[in-house]
């Protein structure tokens, strides 16, 4: 590893810990900026409710210092819009929201869209699907950006606990698969500075406004990659964060969605380190069911174009 990263590491990696409620409300308070909380969420009726209720409780309600929770319903078939609203979220589906741009399904995608409709300076965006967490989460990952104007992006990274196994035992201090076997591999070699990052990918991290609405978002699973790599090569890497939230858990993929995932990451790190356009492609992927027959996979490459450019943007901010 650079001694770059390494001293980054030193110096910009924090525990959910160093930083309490009150401290970060008198944070907020001297800096005028607002916080939005935002869930994307694609039939997640089983597990959104009590993320929404949490934060909503011990943030929102108790503390103030966040100001708003958003669904962002991803073409759910399920009861999630319902069940998030009911928990007190606002709740936006996608396809109201530009509706002159088709909405495909996909994080990114979601993700772009809440920059429409939610209010805050600074975006906490926290996965849907998680089974063991708590609102230290929002407040860790709020900690650097709150108490540093300086820092754009802050990455949460934590212990996986595996499925199936009791917390105490099955604790996993590595990424996914998709992490460890690719992102990680790829950073690496293209962007080195960036080894210290430890979860590159994981789902639950913060942004400012200012500067995510001036970036290009894949609509899928790339969304994460694409703002790490985008941030550093533009703003260094004193402008990124990284926090230990602890111990995570959430519903694991199958690994051939896994294998989607994985070309999407792919085609964001050719596109952002080659100047590569990626074409519209299809991952193959045998599926032994008898005589054996393929899936064929779309990957997702499209990307939307930064909020700011958007004419729809710009007259909503100016309102």
């Amino acid at each position: 590893m650079r001694s770059t990263a390494r001293a980054w590491f030193a110096t910009h990696t924090h525990r959910h810990d160093d930083f309490s409620v009150d401290r970060l409300v008198a944070a907020k308070q001297r800096s005028g900026e607002r916080v939005s909380v935002v869930v994307p969420a694609r039939d997640e009726e089983a597990t959104i409710a009590a993320i929404v209720a949490t934060i909503r409780s011990e943030l929102v309600d108790a503390h103030g210092l966040v100001d708003e929770i958003v669904v962002a319903d991803s073409l759910s078939s399920d009861a999630t819009a319902e069940v998030a609203a009911k928990a007190g979220a606002t709740v936006i589906d996608v396809r109201d929201v530009v509706p002159e741009v088709e909405a495909r399904p996909g994080k990114g995608e979601a993700l772009w869209r809440s920059l429409f409709v939610a209010g805050g300076d600074v975006l906490v965006f926290v996965d849907a699907d998680l089974t063991h967490w708590g609102s230290h989460f929002v407040t860790g990952l709020l900690g650097p950006a709150l108490t540093s104007q300086d820092t754009l992006l802050v990455k949460g990274f934590y212990d996986r606990i595996m499925e199936g196994a009791p917390p105490e035992a099955g604790h996993r201090p590595q990424g996914g698969r998709v992490t460890e076997l690719v992102a990680r591999p790829l950073l690496a070699q293209m962007w080195p500075d960036l080894a210290a990052v430890v979860q590159p990918l994981a789902g639950e991290w913060a942004v400012r406004r200012s500067l995510f609405e001036t970036l290009s978002v894949p609509v899928g699973y790339g969304v994460e990659f694409a703002t790490l790599v985008d941030t550093y090569s533009r703003f260094g890497l004193d402008a990124i964060a990284q926090v230990d939230l602890g111990a995570r858990a959430h519903q694991h993929q199958s690994v051939h969605d896994l294998g989607v995932m994985a070309a999407e990451i792919i085609a964001v790190a050719r596109r952002r380190a080659d100047g590569v356009e990626p074409a519209e492609a299809e991952l193959a992927q045998y599926r032994r069911d008898g005589d054996g027959s393929w899936d064929e996979r779309p990957v997702p490459v499209t990307e939307r174009p930064p909020a700011i450019s958007v004419p729809a943007y710009g007259s909503r901010r100016r309102s």
